[in-house]
């Protein structure tokens, strides 16, 4: 814990990823939180791998074996047979105990306008699970404002916009579907902490959390937030706070 707090790394990457040949370990995670303070993770397959159901299942047993300190996310080509797609959605649900979908639209290009996006959004909601969407590089499908009208779609699924527009590119946009669909939140990963002020003054910190992404930025990205001039109160909600009633888990 950091000074009293239960502190939730909300985004991070385990597995081997082919599209740039990096490797984590779960055993390497759990390492890195116990030496920066970290106390729960959302883990998370990088977003082009060459297996994805093993992933899962690597995944699945970290968790398993963590004694709750981290939560699985099912993330996968949405391109597959939507059978194929739907049936290993449920099953990292049902049988691996993940409750939430990652969507990588850098990686996966998918169009939440098209009609052929509905099918993704649907298996989430059927099965509540929250969706974390990746935004800022990999423009056009990264931009936050095309996730509000899914987002209206499906009011009680709550979604994540990963990176709060990315590196405070598309903050303002960010902050502006935060303001417009009370289900979205923001994880703040990549910003500047002049960024993190100006969502604050715009977006409350109970739907704004913390993530790391790399495992060579958790020591910068937690410091970023503790940082910052704002109240302590704000500051447990994002390092953790919001996260544990998003993901679930130790009280905050």
């Amino acid at each position: 814990m950091r000074q009293g707090r239960v502190v939730w790394d909300t985004h991070t990457h385990v597995g081997r990823a082919r599209h740039s040949g990096r490797s984590y370990t779960a055993e390497a995670l759990l390492e890195a939180m116990e030496a920066h303070g970290v106390d729960h993770s959302v883990v998370i397959p990088y977003p082009v791998v060459e297996d994805f159901r093993a992933e899962h299942d690597e995944i699945g047993a970290a968790v398993r074996g963590s004694g709750c300190r981290l939560r699985g996310v099912a993330c996968l080509n949405p391109f597959i047979p939507e059978a194929e797609f739907r049936d290993e959605v449920r099953r990292c649900r049902e049988v691996l105990g993940f409750k939430v979908m990652k969507l990588q639209p850098q990686y996966q290009a998918l169009n939440p306008l098209w009609p052929v996006s509905e099918s993704f959004f649907e298996i989430a909601a059927e099965l509540d699970m929250t969706v974390i969407i990746h935004t800022g590089s990999g423009i056009p499908y990264s931009l936050p404002a095309l996730y509000m009208p899914v987002a209206r779609r499906y009011p009680e699924t709550t979604f994540v916009l990963a990176h709060c527009g990315g590196g405070g590119l598309l903050v303002g946009e960010a902050i502006v579907a935060a303001q417009f669909c009370p289900n979205i939140y923001l994880e703040l990963s990549t910003l500047m902490p002049n960024h993190v002020l100006e969502v604050l003054q715009h977006v409350a910190a109970d739907r704004l959390m913390a993530g790391s992404d790399l495992p060579e930025n958790v020591e910068v990205e937690f410091a970023k937030i503790e940082g910052l001039a704002v109240s302590e109160e704000d500051k447990r909600l994002i390092l953790g706070g919001t996260a544990a009633r998003v993901f679930g888990g130790a009280a905050a």
